[in-house]
């Protein structure tokens, strides 16, 4: 089942598609769509980490539309597989660092703000813990995940939503507060799934102390 995100569903998805459907007669792949999307958030890290916030700014929000095109060219070739979900969450990690890591380059030589490395970690460490627990509760509440009704868990904080924060945070020479927000939201986020994994999940049949799979899924 895949999820989208406010973002995603309402903007995101409304460009990757096309572009994906273009390429479906080509012979790129899910794959090196993937591979490209990293390459484009690392060099978008060490924009924002020279900075060029505008430019990185602007490339934040690219990633996370092309960040959509793999699974829907996946789709369209019929050509989705368990090691292209996996390259893609692993992938997206490592995209997130390097767009998290340049934004806080950014805040230490340009911003007057106090530790902003320190922000830029939690940052990093809250956007892994919310794509970590969507994982969890679809490993471990297949029924909620079938039933389509995980808006109000998955919402506020989705990859869309971080990556939009902190495409707007970039473009203002605001990357410490963008920073600080998304760190906010993703503890929000996290603390309200781990209540509906304690009362509402504990009610799912099925339920249990599982280790997740990964799986081609926004966080």
């Amino acid at each position: 089942m895949t999820y989208d995100g406010l973002v995603s569903r309402h903007l995101n998805r409304r460009l990757s598609r096309p572009a994906a459907r273009a390429l479906r007669p080509t012979p790129v792949t899910p794959n090196q769509v993937t591979a490209f999307t990293l390459l484009l958030a690392i060099a978008t890290g060490a924009m924002l980490a020279a900075g060029w916030n505008i430019a990185g700014g602007i490339a934040i929000q690219a990633v996370s539309v092309i960040d959509g095109v793999d699974g829907e060219l996946a789709r369209l070739k019929n050509a989705a597989s368990r090691f292209g979900a996996i390259f893609d969450a692993v992938t997206d990690r490592y995209a997130d660092a390097a767009i998290i890591a340049g934004m806080t380059v950014y805040a230490v030589r340009f911003e007057d703000w106090p530790r902003p490395e320190f922000v830029g970690m939690l940052a990093l460490g809250a956007s892994l813990i919310v794509s970590y627990s969507r994982a969890r509760i679809e490993a471990d509440l297949p029924h909620a995940v079938r039933g389509g009704n995980l808006d109000s868990i998955f919402g506020l904080a989705s990859r869309d939503v971080r990556s939009l924060i902190l495409a707007i945070g970039a473009v203002l020479g605001q990357c410490y507060l963008a920073l600080a927000l998304v760190t906010a939201l993703a503890a929000l986020t996290i603390a309200w799934r781990l209540a509906y994994l304690r009362f509402a999940g504990n009610r799912e049949p099925g339920s249990g102390n599982r280790e997740a799979g990964a799986g081609n899924r926004e966080g």
